[in-house]
């Protein structure tokens, strides 16, 4: 994307720039470059979000009123862009980027005060409870059931079911989570909206081993046991049983709360760069006419992707609900960086074994072939899911064409 910035977007690319180079430790580029998934060690993740934090850029989608930083639209922009090309990690997304949102239009002043804090200073990390087994792009089927008690000790919900695909919820302090709180009516009007501290007794998590092959402990998502638990009332966001309402204004941010453009753009020119690298004959595959028309058409649809995101962004910066913008950027943004994906390892071919082993980031041992095709194939594999979460590729079309076309 051919942005023209000006001298004051400019001194902001270069501050991002500079702290990036104080920042951005070995040891923080070298988990990034060996992860198969989107585990980081917690003290890792601790450190990295600590650094951002203590700069204000933690919560960059924050208002000011909040403790965000105020971006514009192009410093949005160029922060995630700047944040790509250096290799820099992500940050946990599930507490200042999904329900952080939902506690500032929907939390009590009480719910604000005690959450929104530890998510901007990074003191806790969150997890969603939202999927359950057979209950996953049909959300509203959810089972797990929470009855309300009222005794001598206080107003409480008693908590039993199981949630699955839990993203790290082995390193989560709190989740936030969808439960049902009555069968009355259509199944979309009997669910609430608890916060829930992972410490409270009756919690067990345990992992779900997936094909990238990571080892236990290191797993992305896993299942989380909730038997008899017990929580307060007063951590209901909201009206009970009507959980669903602030559930599908949360998914508009996990939808297109993330850029996915800086992060493509970055896997697509190390796609090219590795292109260059691997030969077909006495010349690169970058020979290959086919080749390099595939390329381009990815090249085309990041460009879109980019111009798409900066009218999405613009729209949050003037206080709009971004509605089934997020769907498209969702949809657009998840299947091109599995075309990106599956075009790394095709172009490594034999060096993109499957299942290689994993290696630490300080491990003396180099990968055969050129520069981090030891994590093609598994990133691969754990990439397939991206279509699906948040709302599969299905149900994203379904909303555009009912909500766009009618239909």
């Amino acid at each position: 994307m051919d942005l023209t910035f000006g001298k004051e977007e400019l001194a902001f690319q270069q501050e991002v720039r500079d702290w990036l180079k104080e920042n951005l430790t070995p040891e923080i580029v070298g988990e990034i470059k060996v992860g198969r998934n989107a585990y980081m060690p917690k003290e890792r993740l601790i450190d990295w979000q600590k650094r951002l934090a203590k700069k204000g850029w933690l919560c960059t989608g924050w208002p000011k009123e909040f403790g965000g930083p105020g971006f514009t639209t192009n410093q949005k922009y160029i922060f995630e862009m700047e944040m790509a090309r250096a290799g820099a990690p992500g940050t946990s997304p599930f507490g200042p980027k999904m329900c952080a949102p939902v506690i500032m239009k929907y939390g009590s002043p009480e719910q604000k005060a005690r959450h929104l804090p530890p998510m901007l200073n990074s003191d806790l990390i969150w997890c969603q409870g939202y999927s359950e087994p057979g209950s996953g792009s049909d959300l509203a089927s959810l089972r797990t059931k929470a009855v309300r008690v009222e005794d001598a000790t206080g107003d409480y919900y008693i908590v039993n079911g199981q949630k699955t695909w839990t993203t790290l919820a082995q390193t989560a302090d709190w989740i936030f989570c969808l439960v049902r709180t009555s069968n009355e009516g259509k199944a979309q009007e009997g669910i609430s909206f608890l916060l829930i501290d992972m410490k409270t007794p009756g919690i067990s998590v345990e992992p779900i081993i997936t094909a990238d092959g990571n080892r236990a402990g290191t797993q992305e998502v896993n299942s989380v046991f909730f038997t008899d638990v017990k929580v307060p009332v007063e951590n209901r966001v909201g009206e009970e049983n009507k959980g669903w309402t602030y559930a599908k204004y949360l998914l508009e941010f996990e939808r297109g709360g993330n850029p996915y453009s800086p992060r493509l753009r970055s896997a697509f020119e190390r796609l090219k760069r590795l292109s260059q690298a691997m030969s077909d004959g006495e010349a690169s595959i970058m020979a290959d006419v086919a080749w390099r028309e595939k390329l381009a058409r990815m090249d085309i649809e990041i460009s879109g992707l980019e111009m798409f995101e900066q009218e999405f962004y613009s729209r949050l910066a003037s206080g709009q609900n971004p509605g089934p913008m997020s769907s498209m950027i969702k949809l657009r943004g998840t299947e091109v960086m599995q075309q990106v994906q599956e075009s790394a390892v095709e172009a490594a071919g034999y060096y993109a074994q499957p299942f290689p082993e994993q290696r630490a980031w300080n491990a003396n041992v180099e990968p055969i072939g050129p520069e981090g095709v030891d994590v093609l194939a598994p990133r691969y594999f754990n990439g397939r899911k991206m279509t699906i979460y948040g709302g599969s590729s299905e149900v994203q079309r379904g909303i555009m064409s009912k909500v766009m076309l009618g239909l």
